[in-house]
């Protein structure tokens, strides 16, 4: 049996024979569990079933000529001599037992990961990697990692234990060091030419995106997005050329109100006037963690989890057709504070060369606010405090708090009340010395372990996001109610809004609904309550605002004051990070790498049917996009 298995190879080459099998069978269990879990949700046809089967399993090989490098190299300068001893059987046997104790913990990584995101690692997971304070900290407050350890050096243990005869008999036949080599020629060949010809796009064969994620392999979907963390538009995407689409763009952007400094240049920078005096109101703006429109009840939710929310809506001007541009918080940053279309790859809050950008706070400065960005975590997480530190913000986060302001916390920062207590002590800090303050807060409690101080509202801490809803809006509820009875309160305006929505997932690459976001802008006596239900765009809530302030500026900005936008111009953007939509009326356009373009029919519930492209939408789509990255990549978007 032992020979059958590995014929021909009973030498130390057929350990890698060994490992890749392995590593195909641990990839095949994950494939099939992960299948079981989202069942409901993939297209059941011959096709798709052939594809997860067939196509997963090249990707599982092609993952595995990468995995077993480490092997190959150790094999082939390991001295013949030494390879030969007893002893050295116990070398290889650690060798396996670190190599299964990989497959298995990243076995159980996908399967959380996928709970979490229902994709296959992306970009978030290379983030997971670089920010492991804050990760492993989650995991150790959202699972019983010591058990799961503990299971898997066991069942690791009892794989190398039945394998071992197999390690042993590749001790067999003796290799020169020129022979070896002759072997690591050969199988190196491989990786070579995967690395050169194979791309993370290969297994998008399907229209369902969940089938698109079963038939990929989850560690090489992890070294995909470390090589891509950025996307050149003009190499992946179908393009224009910069002159055309320089412009659409001016034509786009143009409203009644703005005239453009320079009309022939590829910059957008033009002078946005507003003739009624300026009302130099205080700006609160709070972006909260994971706040889908689902969850209240104006948008059908049946838990009342956001009960403040929801009796806030009724006294302000309630948005309720807003959509996020990504899935992290970042990209919504990014929109809030700068107010562009997300660009492929990584957001702009995590780039290189992101410094001296135009901004929000950049906006406010030069009315004489004091901007501040207020984050109750460490804002080292995700690059904020670079980023809102070198855009015209003044940074607050975890830091400005003593351990006697704080009733609680988990990795991620406070408790969302001990935020507000720290935003409301800033707030009252920049108007004691008579300056007008725009504060961006961004709450983190909605956030797996869903984690918050007992006795607060009515489910238990550490029971699920219904838990942390409820909890964040007690919590912004408290601060607003505790804000009115301030003095500075009737001269405050309140923005509430999502960085994104809780979950991306869905059964089409971009599912429309899961980019929906709520928005409210309060303030009593300053702003007459109403319901606005025009499509609208997270990038455009920075220019909105201003409106609503009546100011006059030069603006970069890409986005609308969509009270100022003449009906029929609305449109939103949202995005992964290779994937990027652009929704206007009833219509989607995808814009994804290799170049490829397709458009869909949005339906009531949110469901996509594919149809053929119209020439002036799909135009429209690309000037946005690439202009945008266009703009970034040549310096545009600086001050």
């Amino acid at each position: 049996m032992k020979k059958l298995f590995l014929p021909g190879l009973q030498n130390r080459f057929g350990l890698i024979v060994l490992l890749a099998f392995m590593l195909v069978c641990f990839s095949l269990a994950t494939r099939i569990g992960l299948f079981i879990k989202s069942f409901d949700e993939v297209e059941l046809s011959l096709s798709n079933i052939i594809g997860i089967l067939f196509i997963g399993l090249f990707s599982d090989f092609v993952n595995a000529s990468y995995f077993v490098i480490p092997l190959i190299v150790y094999l082939w300068l390991m001295p013949e001599k030494i390879y030969q001893r007893s002893w050295h059987r116990f070398v290889l046997y650690g060798l396996f037992f670190f190599f299964v104790f990989i497959l298995g913990f990243n076995a159980i990584s996908e399967w959380f990961f996928w709970d979490e995101f229902n994709t296959r690692y992306n970009f978030i997971a290379v983030d997971y990697l670089v920010y492991t304070t804050e990760v492993v900290g989650n995991i150790q407050q959202s699972y019983p990692i010591f058990w799961i350890i503990a299971s898997l050096l066991l069942f690791t243990i009892a794989i190398v234990y039945a394998i071992h005869p197999w390690i042993q008999l590749c001790k067999g036949k003796s290799l020169r060091f020129k022979e070896r080599t002759k072997w690591v020629l050969i199988i190196g060949l491989l990786p070579a030419l995967f690395f050169f010809t194979i791309t993370s796009q290969f297994h998008h064969f399907s229209a369902n995106a969940y089938v698109n994620e079963l038939s990929g392999n989850g560690m090489y979907e992890l070294f995909a997005a470390y090589r891509n963390n950025e996307l050149d538009y003009d190499r992946f995407y179908q393009h224009i050329s910069n002159d055309e689409a320089n412009n659409h763009i001016h034509a786009l952007v143009k409203t009644k109100e703005s005239e453009f400094e320079r009309e022939k240049s590829y910059s957008i920078e033009r002078r946005i006037t507003n003739p009624e005096p300026e009302r130099k109101l205080n700006v609160v703006m709070i972006s909260v963690e994971s706040l889908s429109a689902d969850f209240l009840d104006a948008f059908g939710n049946t838990q009342h989890i956001t009960p403040f929310l929801d009796s806030l809506a009724t006294e302000s001007l309630f948005f309720t057709n807003v959509y996020a541009t990504g899935t992290r918080t970042v990209r919504g940053l990014e929109a809030l504070s700068l107010c562009v279309p997300p660009t492929p790859g990584q957001s702009i809050v995590r780039r290189p060369n992101n410094e001296h950008l135009f901004s929000l706070g950049d906006v406010f400065d030069s009315k004489g606010y004091e901007s501040k960005y207020i984050y109750g975590g460490y804002g080292y997480f995700d690059n904020m405090n670079y980023f809102f530190g070198h855009n015209s913000y003044t940074v607050i986060d975890r830091d400005a708090l003593n351990d006697e302001d704080i009733d609680y916390e988990n990795i991620w920062g406070v408790a969302d009340e001990n935020l507000f207590t720290l935003a409301t002590r800033e707030i009252e800090k920049c108007l004691a010395e008579h300056k007008p303050v725009f504060a961006h807060i961004m709450t983190t409690s909605n956030h797996r372990p869903y984690t918050y101080p007992e006795g607060r509202i009515d489910i238990p801490s550490h029971t699920g996001r219904a838990g942390a809803v409820k909890y964040t809006d007690y919590a912004i509820g408290k601060f607003i109610k505790e804000s009115s009875r301030k003095s500075w309160f009737t001269n405050t305006i309140f923005v509430i809004v999502a960085d994104h929505c809780a979950s991306s997932a869905g059964k089409t690459e971009l599912p429309v609904r899961k980019y929906h976001i709520p928005l409210l802008i309060y303030s009593p006596g300053n702003i007459e309550p109403t319901k606005v239900e025009r499509l609208m765009s997270q990038i455009d809530i920075g220019p909105t605002l201003l409106g609503l302030l009546n100011f006059s500026y030069t603006s970069k900005f890409f986005g609308y004051d969509i009270f100022k936008l003449e009906p029929g111009r609305e449109r939103a953007f949202i995005s992964t990070y290779q994937t990027m939509g652009f929704i206007k009326h009833d219509s989607l356009v995808v814009l994804s790498p290799r170049k490829k373009c397709e458009t869909f029919r949005i339906h009531d519930q949110g469901e996509l049917e594919k149809v053929p492209d119209s020439d002036n939408l799909k135009t429209e789509a690309i000037a946005w996009y690439e202009t945008t990255s266009y703009a970034f990549k040549n310096g545009l978007m600086k001050q």
